[in-house]
C-alpha cells in the first residue's frame, strides 16, 4: 500500500485508449454505475468540473429516469475487477434495452461482456492496486469516454507536479493525533467527494470507523447531536473532527466552518482544520504545503494523498492489515452462496 501511494503520480503517465471507438455517440449527459472504488473517480470529475453533467447510480438494474433521459445518455458500467456484480447486471439491461453504452474494466465478466458485444470500452491497466488506490487510471479512462481532450492533457500534467512522497509527514502528524478517536470528516457540499474519500480511506486501509458529512446541511441538523451534557459525553469523547478548509469555498460556508469549530472546541470536542491547497499551521513540522500551484485537480489528489498517508499510519498504530479487504471478501463468497 505505501509503495502504492509513493507511486501514484505515475498512473497519469498511462494513456488510455478506446476500444471500438466509432460506436461511441458524442453524448453530452453521462451515467455511470459502480460500486465503492469504481465510481469515485466520476465523484470527483463532478468535483473537479461541475460542468460537466454526469450521474453516479449505485445498485442493480438501471436508474429509473426519463426514456428521454436515458436514450439521449451515455451509460458507462465501471469495475475495476470486472466481476462487480451490479456492474454487470447494469451492462446487461442496458444493452438488453439497446441503451448507448461504454465500459471501463481491467478484466473479468466486464470487459469480457464489452468485447463479445463490440462495446466501446477503456481497458485499465493490469495492475495489482486496489480500487481505491487506482483514481488515477479510471479518471484518465473516463476522460477518455468523455472525449475530453482538455481534461486528459490537465490529468497528464499530474504525473510530474503530484510529490506523494513529500505529504506523508503531514499524514503521520494528523495520524498520531487521530490514535484513539473516530474520525468525522467535514467540507463544503462542492467538497463532498473529497471528504467521502477520506472517510473510504479511514475505512478501508485504516480499518477502522469513520463518517462524513457536508457545509451547509449539517449545521441544521447533525451538529446538534454534539452539544455535550454530562449524560452523553461518554459517546463523544472518540470523536475527532477533520474539517477540510477550502478557501474557494463560498464566504458563508468558510463562516459557518469558522464558527461551528469553535463551538466544537467550546464543548470540548477534537478539532483539526486540513485545508485543501495550502499549508496549515498545525500541521507544518516539514513546511511542505499540502499542494503548490492552483490547479483544482493537483489540490484534490493531494488532499487525498494526504488522506492515504494519515489511513496508512493509522493502520501501523493499530496493527491492521492496509492493502486488503478481507470483510469484503468474505461477505462476497457469503452472499455468492446464499
Amino acid at each position: 500500500m505505501e509503495e502504492a501511494i509513493r507511486q501514484f503520480h505515475t498512473q497519469f503517465e498511462w494513456k488510455p485508449v478506446v476500444a471500438n471507438a466509432e460506436k461511441l455517440p458524442n453524448a453530452s449527459t453521462f451515467i455511470l454505475n459502480g460500486m465503492g472504488g469504481s465510481h469515485l473517480a466520476a465523484d470527483l470529475l463532478r468535483t473537479c468540473n461541475p460542468q460537466i453533467d454526469i450521474t453516479v447510480f449505485s445498485d442493480y438494474g438501471i436508474p429509473e429516469l426519463s426514456p428521454a433521459r436515458l436514450t439521449d445518455s451515455l451509460l458507462i458500467a465501471s469495475s475495476f475487477s470486472g466481476n462487480t456484480e451490479e456492474a454487470v447486471d447494469f451492462a446487461e439491461q442496458a444493452l438488453a434495452k439497446g441503451l448507448p453504452l461504454a465500459v471501463i474494466a481491467k478484466g473479468g465478466k466486464l470487459l469480457e461482456f464489452a468485447q463479445k458485444n463490440t462495446l466501446p470500452y477503456v481497458a485499465l491497466p493490469p495492475t495489482n492496486v486496489q480500487p481505491r488506490s487506482g483514481l488515477g487510471f479510471q479518471i484518465l479512462a473516463l476522460a477518455a469516454l468523455l472525449r475530453d481532450e482538455a481534461l486528459l492533457s490537465e490529468l497528464a500534467e499530474l504525473a510530474f507536479v503530484l510529490q506523494p512522497s513529500e505529504l506523508e509527514g503531514k499524514g503521520k502528524e494528523l495520524a498520531a493525533s487521530l490514535r484513539g478517536e473516530i474520525p468525522v470528516i467535514y467540507a463544503s457540499t462542492r467538497n463532498q467527494a473529497i471528504a467521502y474519500n477520506w472517510k473510504i480511506k479511514f475505512n478501508e486501509t485504516g480499518k477502522i470507523p469513520s463518517f462524513y458529512n457536508v457545509f451547509p446541511e449539517l449545521n441544521h441538523n447533525e451538529m446538534t447531536g454534539f452539544d455535550v451534557i454530562e449524560t452523553t459525553e461518554g459517546l463523544l469523547r472518540k470523536l475527532h473532527f477533520i474539517f477540510l478548509a477550502d478557501s474557494a469555498d463560498h464566504p458563508q460556508n468558510q463562516k459557518r466552518m469558522h464558527v461551528t469549530k469553535k463551538l466544537y472546541e467550546d464543548r470540548g470536542l477534537s478539532v483539526t482544520e486540513v485545508p485543501i491547497g495550502e499549508t496549515t499551521p498545525a500541521l507544518a513540522d516539514s513546511g511542505t504545503p499540502f499542494s503548490k500551484g492552483d490547479s483544482r485537480l493537483k489540490r484534490m489528489f493531494s488532499s487525498l494523498l494526504v488522506a492515504d498517508w494519515t489511513a496508512v499510519h493509522l493502520s501501523q498504530i493499530y496493527g491492521t492489515e492496509a492493502e486488503q479487504v478481507p470483510m469484503v471478501e468474505e461477505f462476497k463468497k457469503l452472499i455468492s452462496n446464499s
